[in-house]
């Protein structure tokens, strides 16, 4: 239903990704091939013709993807798509020698079409292998989490919320995913998991998933940044960490902290912290509080800690035009610049 711009785009973003898992070089490198190159120039008529006459409605319909949806109505695209995506496997199977397609559970009828067709019209012989769709010990659907889906692309998922989707999986799904997902022996496995049943607050197979898939997907370096990130909630990363971190990675790390707003200008000219801690009520709920609290060394800005007397500027900004001020251990709003 996409238009071919947004396919070609599509695809491009696609090889990107899966360049950092397989290799597309030499005689034997990984190879993309995109259907349309065989299907652009296949009329409809000659398709049904030399394509559709191979497999009945009967062998159709009695695919579980169409029996499910027979009450609730299913439309003649989805229909014909297992017809389409059979052909391709034949297509490939003919013109590339591949005897096996790989895929989810929910793939399998498509995929035997393949070989049925493969069978009837060139008499031949290949292979499915199936996997079942990773779910969560709870039944729900794998990365569905409240925040949406978890993607591959930083621009979709930054690397520090990425990150945090493993690290906060939980202990069932941990021992699941870490098999699934990393390329860690069995032994490896099971020693974490030993590990972790003795101290399971640690969340040490948690973080050694987390740390694996986390630097394969986006680099060594995007993992080492998620994690002092993830140290900045605890209190235990220094101001310098906070500085260094982009305005996205930013933003994740404090999502759902109270925002307040002052002035770029205002604070160009230099602002007493006490107007910038209370620009609203986000955070403190008087000045006087806020008074009591700085002259007590019980405030910080930007991880740092502030008397009464501090005035705030424009080299306090950090992520570029953001101010974290800091209430005791636990308590933080995010200035923003406007």
């Amino acid at each position: 239903m996409l238009d071919a711009e947004t396919l070609e785009k599509n695809l491009a973003g696609q090889k990107a990704q899966l360049m950092k898992f397989l290799d597309f070089d030499g005689p034997n490198g990984a190879k993309i091939v995109n259907n349309y190159d065989w299907f652009k120039n296949f009329g409809f008529l000659d398709f049904i013709r030399d394509v559709g006459k191979h497999i009945t409605v009967n062998y159709m319909l009695a695919k579980d993807s169409v029996k499910s949806r027979q009450e609730s109505g299913i439309s003649f695209t989805e229909f014909s798509y297992q017809l389409i995506q059979g052909y391709d496997f034949y297509h490939l199977w003919k013109e590339e020698g591949i005897r096996l397609q790989m895929g989810g559970s929910d793939q399998w009828g498509n995929i035997t079409t393949g070989t049925e067709l493969i069978r009837r019209m060139g008499g031949g012989e290949a292979f499915a292998l199936t996997t079942p769709l990773i779910k969560k010990a709870d039944g729900t659907k794998f990365g569905k989490t409240e925040g949406g889906n978890v993607w591959l692309d930083p621009n979709r998922t930054s690397p520090y919320q990425f990150y945090q989707f493993w690290l906060n999986a939980a202990d069932e799904d941990a021992g699941n995913y870490i098999r699934i997902f990393t390329t860690k022996t069995r032994e490896e496995i099971e020693a974490l998991e030993a590990e972790h049943a003795q101290a399971p607050h640690l969340r040490i197979v948690q973080k050694a998933l987390a740390a694996d898939i986390t630097a394969r997907v986006h680099s060594e370096e995007e993992l080492e940044k998620a994690l002092q990130a993830s140290q900045i909630l605890f209190g235990q990363s220094t101001a310098e960490a906070l500085k260094a971190l982009d305005a996205r990675t930013l933003l994740d790390v404090f999502e759902g902290v109270p925002q307040m707003t002052v002035s770029k200008d205002a604070l160009a000219a230099g602002l007493p912290i006490l107007d910038v801690a209370c620009a609203d009520t986000a955070l403190f709920a008087s000045r006087g509080e806020a008074k009591k609290l700085l002259a007590a060394g019980g405030v910080s800005l930007n991880k740092n800690k502030v008397e009464g007397d501090y005035t705030v500027t424009l080299d306090d900004v950090i992520g570029g035009g953001y101010l974290l001020v800091q209430k005791g251990k636990k308590n933080y709003a995010l200035v923003v610049l406007s």
